[in-house]
């Protein structure tokens, strides 16, 4: 079926087929934080087709996300109204309850999820962030990278690009090395960020949770002479207790870093225990991962009730439009690896110059265009 016209909510139109890809790009520098390291990043693309059109959503996971869009979502969507998104969320959070939720299942739910809101917009012949409703024109971004694989120079020429070049006015490194067992080093590197940066930039850490509740607490306290204060996961995201701990710990006295956690979301319950424990001062959420823009509309939601600043975890570019949307957001990270991939694989990228970017600008959808052929021999699926 073909329309040469956007269709209306009114108009029953079925979603035709969801095609999915997946393809895997080589780092451009060997890369690692406090517990993992890895040479390649895979990015799993969903296409969802109705009317002509064609919706782009998707997932930085492994290539087995690919086969659980194939073989377990897309017969519970094909068919499906294009606009009734939430009843298509519904279909495959139940579709893949005996398989599991968590995990790969919630990232190829989370590209399905985001193909049909791009496809929605499409069809109605608006920009994403239109069809969302904007609760601000720009999105704040910051800078992240600083892997602990980065000897001082790259460090240094990737931080001054940001605050120098782009002045985008925060930014995050990677800490906690070798699961916390190289404190002197991190720290170096810290003293060596905040001078490239200066004085008025914000620094950031983030320790992937490679300390123990108690060097994270002694790092925290270290941490406050360099201004930093935004210590992500100084613990595992999974103890609650421990991040609720060297949370309290730094808000006495003159120590002010926000603790903060929750790019490992996969569902809501999850980020409802989080707040419940009082783990975190701004809760993280990846609309990659936690069931696309139906769940991170709940998660931002759910956050705002309870006080809290929500901030965007990687994936700028399927972030932007659904951040200028959310009313309680603090940014979105400009993470290294998804902003040169993002780069590399679409039309229309945004622009952070400035420490902002400005989604909306570049026609309907998510105003990007899959450079299918130019990446082709990344395809691994």
């Amino acid at each position: 079926m073909t329309t040469d016209t956007p269709k209306s909510p009114s108009t029953c139109l079925p979603v035709e087929r969801l095609d999915v890809s997946a393809y895997t790009v080589p780092t451009d520098a060997p890369e690692a934080d406090a517990t993992l390291a890895w040479d390649s990043t895979t990015i799993v693309f969903v296409e969802a087709r109705a009317g002509g059109l064609t919706g782009i959503g998707w997932t930085y996971a492994p290539p087995a996300a690919a086969d659980v869009v194939r073989d377990q979502l897309a017969g519970l969507v094909e068919g499906r109204d294009v606009f009734d998104i939430p009843a298509a969320h519904v279909a495959q959070c139940q579709g893949v309850r005996n398989a599991g939720r968590p995990g790969i299942a919630s990232c190829a739910i989370s590209a399905v999820d985001l193909a049909l809101w791009d496809l929605k917009a499409r069809l109605m012949d608006l920009p994403l962030v239109r069809l969302l409703g904007a609760a601000r024109d720009t999105v704040p971004v910051y800078g992240s990278g600083g892997f602990t694989t980065y000897h001082d120079s790259h460090l240094a020429a990737q931080l001054s690009g940001w605050v120098h070049g782009q002045h985008i006015p925060q930014v995050k490194i990677k800490i906690g090395e070798a699961c916390g067992r190289s404190v002197p080093r991190d720290l170096q590197r810290v003293r060596s960020a905040r001078k490239v940066i200066g004085g008025d930039a914000e620094l950031y850490v983030d320790a992937a949770g490679g300390y123990n509740r108690k060097q994270a607490i002694r790092v925290g306290e270290a941490l406050v002479p360099h201004g930093v204060g935004w210590f992500e996961e100084p613990v595992s995201s999974d103890d609650l207790t421990g991040l609720r701990l060297v949370r309290d710990a730094l808000v006495r006295d003159a120590l002010v870093c926000d603790v903060t956690a929750g790019e490992y979301g996969y569902d809501l319950p999850y980020f409802a225990r989080m707040i419940a424990a009082g783990a975190v001062d701004c809760l993280q959420v990846d609309v990659t991962r936690c069931g696309g823009i139906t769940e991170f509309l709940r998660a931002a939601s759910l956050a705002h009730a309870h006080g809290l600043e929500i901030s965007a975890h990687c994936a700028p570019h399927a972030h932007a439009d659904v951040a200028a949307a959310v009313p309680n957001l603090r940014h979105v990270e400009w993470f290294h690896d998804h902003v040169r991939i993002e780069s590399m694989f679409f039309a229309g990228v945004l622009d952070p110059s400035g420490g902002t970017v400005r989604p909306g600008q570049n026609g309907p959808g998510n105003g990007l265009v899959l450079r299918s052929e130019e990446v082709e021999e990344y395809r691994v699926a």
